[in-house]
């Protein structure tokens, strides 16, 4: 009897090995594919459920439709807005490529009229949007990956408080799970309050609505009024809330036509989940004329619902575009295969290419696994940076003197492929000048890679990466 079950175990896990060798490299690169075959073949009974939890960012059908419902509403928007053929005639020639790819990828126009205002103190941060949530008059919606239940949330929380007791209509998006500590205890006085708290992307493992639980809204986005926006990379959480270190952000308070774009994220993600539109949407029906001054700005949202990954795309553009410059800036660097080539490939052109990463990150697996790729980074001729001192938690990109890219993307397949991200492209000469003195400071008070020393480390440390790397598509 027991010669029996171990002959039908046996004959399981070969089954399940053959059918998913057939199934899981369908529409999957060759990376992502590689780490979940090797998890089936050695832990088939294992590594199969994992697989149907975890394996493909599927989202049901009922969400989807209503995401092309959103992109429909948007697109028609896009097309009222005369702002992308004035703004393309001012773009120099060898960025129009890269920008006609933008074109396709969102479906927000390009358009002037926005002022940027780069704040690099954390706590002060939070004052200028407790500030702003105080003079609030009409509405103030606020939408975060992390909202804590610390010093930092009951700030935040009590200055909501006062607003709604003014009248102000406030709404609070929090994710499911990142936010899970302000959901269980900062919500309930802000519905007492009459304060609306929205639950993003939570967990249903059964039924129509069900989610594979690891996707994530990953943005941060604050709009006062319609008429100021915060976004970056600061969550609503104590700076001290990775243990031993101090996170270290960037968060852009924002004017501008990027305030509607932003806020029509805001109130999409919101649809996905409750289905209606607040009134606080006011959506023009006519686009503004056209303000060529000061900055050019658009919006990339990305995430599953868009099919595409949008961010990562437009970042390998510009730097197969670039000419003299391209800095890259993230606290996670585990990229796919296009994005190094598209590094290496700049940097064998004669392109500067920096990339600035924390000298030690929060989590160590991943540090392993992000160091496996310097060897041919450095091969190539990019310089890497090790950020020391604090946990520098900043999202942004550089190229030449022009462009700069900057939100909650980090460089990672969970950012690119699984997360909910927000990223704005800015197009002027003088906000990419503030950035690239941003990202010097970062390179002043870093430990720069010795590319000779690098290939000598020692093997059981190099084993260690090589391994890690294995789970990329996992991390």
């Amino acid at each position: 009897m027991d010669y029996h079950w171990g002959v039908l175990y046996t004959a399981g896990e070969w089954a399940i090995r053959i059918i998913m060798l057939f199934y899981v490299p369908y529409r999957r690169d060759a990376a992502a594919a590689r780490a979940w075959l090797l998890l089936i073949f050695f832990l088939p009974y294992v590594g199969l459920p994992l697989y149907f939890l975890f394996g493909r960012a599927y989202l049901p059908r009922q969400r989807m439709a209503r995401q092309r419902l959103l992109s429909r509403i948007v697109a028609r928007l896009k097309h009222e807005t005369p702002d992308a053929p004035q703004v393309r005639a001012v773009l120099p020639d060898y960025l129009r490529p890269a920008f006609e790819l933008t074109d396709a990828l969102s479906n927000f126009s390009f358009a002037g009229g926005n002022r940027f205002e780069f704040i690099r103190d954390y706590l002060g941060a939070i004052d200028r949007l407790i500030a702003d949530i105080d003079s609030s008059e009409k509405f103030v919606h606020l939408m975060y990956y992390i909202y804590a239940d610390d010093e930092i949330g009951s700030m935040v929380s009590a200055a909501l408080i006062r607003a709604a007791g003014r009248g102000v209509k406030v709404r609070v998006l929090m994710d499911a799970i990142g936010a899970r500590s302000g959901l269980k205890h900062q919500a309930p006085a802000l519905r007492t309050a009459g304060i609306e708290v929205v639950s993003l992307l939570p967990l249903r493992l059964f039924g129509a609505e069900r989610l594979r639980p690891d996707l994530r809204n990953h943005r941060k986005i604050a709009v006062i009024d319609d008429e100021t926006v915060f976004f970056g990379s600061q969550n609503i959480v104590s700076p001290n809330a990775n243990k031993g270190m101090c996170n270290e952000e960037i968060v852009v308070r924002a004017t501008g036509v990027i305030v509607k774009q932003l806020h029509a994220v805001l109130l999409g993600d919101r649809y996905l989940e409750t289905t209606d539109i607040p009134d606080e949407s006011d959506i023009p029906e006519q686009a503004k004329p056209l303000c060529l001054e000061p900055s050019f700005a658009r919006i990339l949202p990305s995430g599953p619902s868009y099919g595409v990954d949008s961010t990562e795309n437009v970042m390998v553009g510009l730097m197969y575009a670039a000419l003299s410059k391209v800095t890259l800036t993230t606290p996670y660097f585990i990229p796919s295969q296009q994005f190094v080539s598209a590094m290496c490939n700049a940097a064998r052109r004669g392109v500067e290419v920096d990339l600035i990463v924390d000298n030690e990150s929060n989590k160590p697996l991943v540090q392993l696994a992000q160091e496996s790729y310097y060897d041919a980074l450095l091969d190539a001729g990019v310089r890497i940076h090790g950020y020391h001192g604090n946990f520098l938690h900043s999202k942004l990109m550089t190229i030449d003197a022009h462009v700069g890219l900057i939100g909650s993307s980090n460089l990672d397949r969970r950012s690119f492929e699984l997360n909910e991200e927000i990223s704005v492209l800015i197009y002027d000469a003088q906000v990419v000048a503030e950035l690239d003195a941003i990202e010097q400071s970062y390179i002043d008070q870093s430990d720069t890679v010795d590319a000779a020393a690098w290939p000598k480390r020692p093997v059981w440390k190099r084993l260690l990466q090589n391994v890690a790397r294995l789970f990329d598509s996992l991390m």
